[in-house]
């Protein structure tokens, strides 16, 4: 990947589209530290459809993402306690 200053890459935007879509991603820093990545389009879907969703989404989901088998209550007998003489 290619870094690009942000100073460089607003002067050449083109450019770094260009290199982006024929080279692939492509970092823009500010002040010498990663800032963003500029990445083509058919990527980003692709890491889109592939993120997980995160733990808070999944437990405020409308609707559960699978059954959980849970016995009917009263259809199992307890153990008997263990007697200890």
């Amino acid at each position: 990947m290619k870094s690009w200053s942000v100073q460089d890459a607003k002067a050449r935007f083109s450019e770094l589209l260009d290199t982006c879509l024929r080279e692939g991603p492509q970092v823009v820093t500010k002040r010498g530290a990663d800032a963003a990545v500029l990445v083509p389009v058919n990527d980003w879907r692709r890491l889109q459809l592939s993120a997980r969703p995160t733990l808070k989404d999944l437990l405020l989901a409308d609707t559960p993402r699978g059954d959980i088998p849970v016995p009917k209550r009263g259809q199992r007998r307890r153990r008997e306690p263990l007697r200890l003489d």
